[in-house]
């Protein structure tokens, strides 16, 4: 079982991999999380200029490789040619490690090869993506491991009838919000997770009444993004299940502890 849809488990992900440490969404950071043990990896996919899907998370490539272009106007070939780990900094910006070490950006069907066993939770920026994403998952075999996410309900209706697991997006839980709060308790839900970060636009999000309402419906809530052990443990107390973190080998910690 994909261990974001076992109610039994406590898994922690690694949000973008290993991103406190490495370059975000690069095969540097997914091998530095999967070094460290965590239970499934989440990343971010676009779609370039000639349709192919790659692992990216802003709509333009300035902020992590220093370039100028967005996604969708460049082909597969020039983000080839871009450096992924250009402005990656753990100090604030005194060195930059990873520049110049040919941190290349990815296409989705390289990642999940590159990690044949490893569960993802993978966040689909545009619709337009969605339906080569799925292709790709498909013709890999990997539906068994993949849930498919987004913010646009346009990108999930992609994946129906497929064998992909969906994350609800936010118009799917907000109508669920004030029922858990009343303790409804839901049976059945047109999605399989929810990944939820403490607080939308500044209001908490009632995680525990969420994880109790959705559980019988066999539903396991996620949290985003979680760099404190102490806060991954509270989570855990009230019921969430998943952690997804920038920082994984910290919250690892906090579970072995």
């Amino acid at each position: 079982m994909h261990p974001l849809l076992d109610l039994t488990a406590r898994p922690v992900v690694g949000h973008r991999g290993n991103c406190a440490h490495a370059p975000e969404n690069t095969l540097t950071s997914f091998r530095q999380a999967a070094a460290l043990g965590v239970d499934a990896l989440e990343f971010d996919v676009r779609l370039t200029r000639d349709g192919e899907v790659v692992v990216f998370h802003d709509p333009t490539v300035l902020r992590t490789t220093g370039a100028a272009g967005t996604v969708a106007e460049l082909t597969l070939a020039e983000l080839r040619e871009l450096d992924a780990g250009a402005t990656f900094s753990a100090d604030g910006g005194l060195t930059h490690p990873f520049r110049g070490r040919g941190v290349a950006i990815s296409t989705l069907a390289e990642v999940l090869e590159a990690f044949p066993s490893m569960p993802v939770l993978i966040e689909i920026k545009v619709a337009e993506a969605a339906p080569a994403t799925r292709a790709v998952i498909e013709r890999l075999g990997a539906e068994s491991r993949c849930i498919a996410a987004s913010f646009q309900p346009a990108a999930l209706t992609a994946f129906a009838g497929s064998r992909i697991p969906i994350s609800a997006t936010p118009e799917m839980v907000s109508p669920l919000v004030i029922p858990a709060l009343l303790r409804r308790r839901f049976t059945a839900l047109p999605f399989q997770t929810m990944s939820l970060p403490r607080f939308y636009r500044g209001i908490p999000v009632p995680l525990g009444a969420l994880a109790r309402a959705v559980e019988a419906a066999g539903v396991a809530v996620h949290a985003w993004t979680i760099n404190s052990p102490s806060v991954a443990q509270r989570l855990w107390s009230r019921g969430v299940r998943g952690i997804i973190s920038d920082d994984p080998g910290k919250i690892l910690r906090a579970r072995r502890g």
